[in-house]
């Protein structure tokens, strides 16, 4: 089977959209399957060209095994709702175009969260005659609402009719999330072509790390309590909260030894940088993104993952990756978004959870990590446990079942002597 796969996230990025594409396409290469990925040079989330690259009309490369179309895009920073969709256009066409030139792709699937990648599916389905997936990651555009980047207008309303269309017209729709799938349902789409395959984590790449002495020395945090938040620094992820809870550890005897650690980039880090500085916060280390083989180096020096969403009603739905990422390395984490992803902290006991954008409650959860040894150590055995139950090379396999029983269909339908057998 020819798996032919869009995404404007790719390897070697390293955010969400991006891993799983990466390790699912490439299990799939390895049960016996051909897979071709278009995506754009990858930029995400600075908009400046990782190292070796170039924006270039058409690039060639072999990754794992994988068939990596590289095409150009108006790149951007993830900051500027015009710019970024302009991002997002540019993609969808010229990502449409180079798929019209692959051979012979059985299945055609589309990755959200933003869904101008879907467009570029859709219409390769119809012109190549091949069914198209959906794989939904996010609630676009519910979300850019969500965090305040364009108010209810005509152009969101257009926006969410489009939505609508492309999950009716697609084939099946994966899902990340249960939520998403009642979602969908209660908004008129059959359920019966909704399959959910959640977000999981390379257990070849994350596990159980002593912490990196040397990273630690050289950050000052060797004698430390670190409690981190590793991703993108957007307008949804409210780490705000993180500067606050930073400014209220000062007041607390135990505080002294803690340290708050953010890696990573995005639109809001310059401001939080700012903050930061105007604060006074000398207990917070602000680190840039760094390539996709040293995370887990960096993930060692956390003792706790902070995760966190901003509080409202369209992230309860969500499931943030790196949860499944803390499960692996045996991190506790302390977790500010409600809805199904803090009930599976909760089922599997794997951290604490506590109300989103609340500086306090996470001030509390940070110190009693750090004071209370017996808990710490009873949920990192947890986290340990659980990780295999998000093996990504099973869901990957899970995801491959839904598009081999798609592709199996087509077949036969195409083959009308088969069908009389």
């Amino acid at each position: 089977m020819h798996i032919l796969f869009l995404s404007d996230n790719f390897s070697p990025e390293v955010n969400a959209p991006a891993s799983r594409t990466f390790e699912h396409c490439r299990e799939w290469v390895r049960a016996g399957h051909r897979v071709t990925v278009i995506t754009g040079a990858p930029n995400f989330p600075s908009g400046k060209v990782f190292p070796g690259y170039r924006n270039r009309l058409w690039q060639l490369e072999m990754m794992d095994g994988i068939e990596v179309v590289r095409v150009w895009t108006y790149i951007t920073a993830n900051a500027g709702f015009a710019k970024r969709t302009l991002d997002y256009l540019s993609f969808m066409v010229t990502g449409f175009l180079a798929g019209l030139v692959q051979h012979r792709p059985d299945v055609i699937v589309g990755t959200s969260p933003q869904f101008f990648t879907n467009c570029a599916a859709w219409m390769l389905s119809v012109f190549r005659r091949r069914p198209f997936v959906f794989e939904l990651r996010d609630l676009w555009p519910e979300s850019i609402k969500t965090v305040g980047a364009m108010s209810d207008s005509a152009a969101l309303r257009l926006m969410e009719r489009l939505e609508l269309f492309l999950y009716r017209r697609a084939t099946a729709v994966v899902a990340v999330t249960e939520s998403f799938r009642r979602n969908l349902v209660a908004r008129g789409i059959d359920g019966d072509k909704i399959h959910v395959v959640t977000n999981g984590v390379d257990l070849t790449r994350f596990a159980p790390m002593v912490r990196d002495p040397e990273l630690a020395e050289r950050l000052g945090l060797a004698d430390k309590f670190v409690a981190g938040y590793i991703g993108t620094h957007g307008m949804a992820h409210a780490l705000e909260t993180v500067l606050e809870t930073a400014a209220l550890m000062r007041a607390h005897p135990e505080g002294a030894r803690v340290r708050f650690v953010l890696l990573g980039d995005g639109a809001r880090k310059q401001a939080l940088k700012v903050i930061a500085e105007q604060e006074g916060l000398d207990n917070v280390l602000f680190l840039d993104t760094v390539p996709k083989s040293e995370v887990p180096h960096y993930w060692s020096l956390l003792d706790v993952s902070i995760i966190h969403l901003k509080k409202c009603d369209n992230f309860t739905q969500v499931i943030p990756s790196k949860l499944f990422e803390c499960m692996a390395m045996g991190i506790p984490v302390l977790h500010g978004v409600a809805g199904e992803s803090a009930d599976i902290v909760e089922r599997d006991d794997v951290g604490l959870v506590f109300e989103p954008e609340n500086a306090e409650a996470l001030c509390a959860g940070v110190l009693r990590l750090a004071e209370d040894h017996a808990l710490y150590q009873h949920l990192r055995a947890h986290c340990l446990e659980a990780a295999p139950r998000y093996d990504r090379t099973a869901l990957a396999r899970g995801m491959l079942g839904v598009l081999e029983g798609i592709a199996g269909s087509r077949r036969q339908v195409s083959n009308p002597l088969k069908l009389k057998a």
